[in-house]
């Protein structure tokens, strides 16, 4: 669907605060969380003797990589620190960088379902090393056939199709560690408790997310708080068992469809079982010596992405920004007036993560619930919320603003990184291209600006230069760069 549809099925927009610094406000590094259950840079390692790195306190991983120690590492980024380091665990265990991505996703199923739920959608592109393919795997959540306001969801199997193709790791390693959260717990990172104040209406309104994140008197409990869901764990189990399958055919996907149709939604047994991810060539755009790799055009987030970097080079690839920042603040104020967007609430339920490994394989996804818990409606005995359905109102302009990105120089990866949450993010990964574009450095945390308005709208990237590589979260953010180092 391209955005004009999409932003069809919307009936009306209001106005947009803050155009004129949309990508550009600073970050505060002392937001950052630390290793514990907060998060600082970590390496995770099952080998003797650490790389030649530097930590950073503001959540980021970064370091000089070379010799046989380059071969040993892979680099995770993301939002929400546990499900970062779900990721680098399984790079520390052999697995390829869409083993990691897959991993940090079921890991946010259980620490960031304001985001990552079972019920959402989204979209991931990947970079072969092998190859040199560049592909994208889209699975948005879709409007029931029969209407309402519960979408089909598409995660699972997205992720299931792209890790059959990418995986190194048997798939119940890339599933356990979300698992094993979901069932013992796992403390409530500063990153999730920002997104669960400002929902904590729409989960008071949820008997299934008020008995995981609101204490006795309604409020939202505190950093640290232990909070497990049981169901979500029984769902990931049968989807470790079984595949995809574990969620769209069978007992789980009766108990989705019957709880659908109890709260007056359409969703079918026969919808959800026939629910297929898309797999395509990536859309490429020369920027100087780099070739950024977007979603596809038929996708309302390529429309949007590749009409705001077609703002910042000519046809010759050539960058027309003398100055990064002014010129893509323009730029994203110029595409969304054409597309007509003049105002969105303010959290559109979305995260973005990435990857590298030591093949020169990147991924980098982003993934959204249409809104903060989506329909705000978790179905019975599954732990599973329902993303809103795109059509129901302006949260479903969510997807356009997803903006998995990976660029190459010289074929090999220069950045795998995501914006997500809305313009700001997709500015922000604008605003880093021009500058790879331009042979600037960003390798380092004070090199990539923050979107404005973290953690709502987030840009988390992996950038390789000269020899330095570097996994930067949005540093106005909670989130986490680590390092997986392999024997």
């Amino acid at each position: 669907m391209t955005l004009l549809r999409l932003l069809a099925s919307v009936a009306c927009f209001l106005v947009l605060a803050s155009c004129s610094n949309l990508p550009f406000i600073g970050g505060d590094s002392e937001n950052a969380d630390t290793d514990q259950a907060t998060g600082t840079s970590i390496q995770v390692s099952d080998a003797t003797q650490s790389d030649v790195s530097v930590q950073s306190a503001n959540g980021s991983f970064f370091g000089v990589f070379g010799g046989s120690q380059a071969q040993k590492t892979g680099l995770v980024v993301g939002d929400e620190p546990f499900a970062v380091k779900a990721g680098a665990s399984v790079l520390a265990q052999g697995g390829s960088a869409v083993d990691a991505a897959t991993a940090m996703y079921f890991a946010l199923s259980a620490t960031y379902p304001v985001a990552a739920s079972l019920g959402g959608g989204g979209i991931c592109m990947v970079h072969d090393g092998a190859s040199g393919r560049n592909e994208t795997f889209d699975f948005l959540a879709r409007n029931a056939a029969g209407g309402g306001d519960y979408a089909v969801p598409g995660n699972v199997r997205g992720f299931a199709l792209m890790q059959s193709v990418y995986g190194q790791l048997p798939w119940q390693r890339d599933v356990s560690p979300g698992e094993g959260l979901a069932a013992t717990g796992f403390p409530i990172s500063r990153a999730l408790h920002a997104r669960l104040l400002q929902s904590a209406d729409v989960i008071r309104l949820d008997a299934g997310l008020a008995a995981e994140f609101l204490d006795e008197s309604g409020q939202v409990k505190p950093v640290n708080t232990i909070v497990y869901n049981r169901e979500l764990a029984a769902s990931l189990t049968a989807i470790r068992l079984n595949g995809p399958d574990g969620l769209y055919k069978g007992e789980a996907a009766q108990k989705l469809v019957r709880y659908a149709a109890a709260e007056g939604g359409a969703l079918s047994a026969a919808e959800l079982a026939a629910y297929r991810a898309g797999r395509s060539n990536s859309h490429a755009i020369q920027m100087g010596n780099e070739m950024a790799y977007l979603p596809p055009t038929r996708l309302g987030a390529g429309t949007f992405a590749a009409s705001l970097l077609s703002r910042l080079v000519n046809n010759n690839g050539v960058v027309n920004a003398d100055v990064a920042a002014t010129a893509t603040a323009a730029a994203t104020k110029t595409t969304l007036a054409q597309f007509g967007i003049t105002s969105l609430p303010r959290d559109l339920g979305a995260t973005g993560f990435a990857a590298t490994d030591t093949n020169g394989q990147a991924v980098s996804c982003a993934v959204t619930m249409n809104g903060p818990f989506g329909s705000g409606h978790t179905a019975t005995g599954t732990g599973v919320t329902f993303a809103k359905s795109p059509a129901s109102g302006q949260a479903g302009l969510s997807a356009a603003f997803l903006t998995p990105v990976i660029a190459t120089s010289g074929g090999q990866v220069s950045l795998a990184g995501a914006g997500a949450g809305g313009p700001n993010g997709t500015a922000a990964i604008a605003y880093t291209l021009v500058r790879l574009a331009r042979g600037e450095d960003v390798t380092k945390p004070g090199d990539l600006r923050s979107t404005g308005d973290a953690p709502y709208d987030t840009v988390n990237v992996i950038t390789c230069q000269n020899g330095t590589c570097a996994a930067l979260p949005d540093p106005g953010a909670m989130g986490l760069g680590a390092a997986g180092i392999a024997h």
